[in-house]
């Protein structure tokens, strides 16, 4: 189906350094500019990000310091990305919380107030969770097929999660799909292990401020220090833990925070 659209509809995906709008940079670009009958451009492109790239987020879009080596930077070649989404409105999956704040950002440290106002925004995943509720009374109607007549009750929320998740199981165990990087999985299966797995995930803290990397170290997950070792860390910057144990972080959190420091965690 062909979409109705009066200019130029640029959808476009972000590759980064991380996930704080602030701090990290962007490593890729890519935009589709559809026009109104029905043509296209492409344009993708590396970006130097000028600040090292940590590894998990490296792991996750194969983009690693030596591909970005010899790339421009972002402020060499702001003006042509400018001029390429003139009189473009803009589209993406997530891209209000995330992509287009990130390349505005990109675009003032340039020198270029890219305009937003005029632009017509039109986000996937807001129409996804709108149309398909990521609710508990969606989810017992869309797996049980049934009308949570008392949400909000304790009691009737509780069941109707048991009975969720029972149907999900018996839906999706052993159903196979794609993962990030296009190999195949089974991620949902009868066993309550692979079910933390799937739900927890790398997890160090409840709030998952902490997490493990690929060496099952506990690293920030968050700030400055992201995927940065908490012990690494605390050497480094030891006022980091003075901060964190006084400002508003769960008492888990500060709690495993003193044990490493501590260098008693697994004892």
């Amino acid at each position: 189906m062909a979409l109705n659209i009066k200019r130029p509809l640029a959808f476009f995906d972000l590759e980064t350094t991380g996930i704080s709008i602030t701090q990290d940079r962007i490593v890729e670009i890519s935009v589709i500019k559809l026009h109104p009958d029905g043509s296209e451009d492409v344009r993708t492109m590396l970006i130097n990000p000028t600040i090292p790239i940590p590894e998990e987020p490296s792991s996750i879009h194969g983009i690693y310091d030596e591909d970005v080596l010899d790339a421009p930077t972002f402020k060499e070649v702001a003006k042509s990305w400018d001029d390429f989404l003139k009189g473009c409105d803009l589209a993406g999956y997530n891209l209000v919380k995330f992509d287009i704040p990130v390349l505005v950002e990109e675009f003032l440290r340039a020198g270029i107030d890219f305009d937003i106002d005029s632009r017509k925004i039109v986000d996937a995943q807001k129409i996804f969770y709108k149309m398909q509720p990521r609710t508990l009374v969606a989810a017992y109607e869309f797996f049980c097929g049934k009308d949570l007549t008392n949400a909000h009750s304790a009691e009737a929320d509780t069941r109707a999660t048991m009975e969720v998740l029972m149907a999900q199981v018996e839906k999706y165990d052993g159903v196979e799909i794609k993962n990030k990087d296009g190999e195949p999985e089974i991620p949902v299966t009868n066993d309550i292990n692979k079910l933390h797995e799937l739900s927890i995930s790398n997890q160090a803290d409840v709030a998952g401020r902490l997490a493990y990397n690929d060496k099952k170290e506990i690293v920030f997950n968050f700030g400055k220090h992201r995927f940065k070792t908490v012990e690494a860390v605390l050497i480094e910057e030891p006022n980091y833990y003075n901060w964190i144990m006084k400002g508003d972080f769960p008492l888990q959190t500060k709690n495993i925070l003193t044990k490493i420091k501590l260098g008693s965690l697994n004892q």
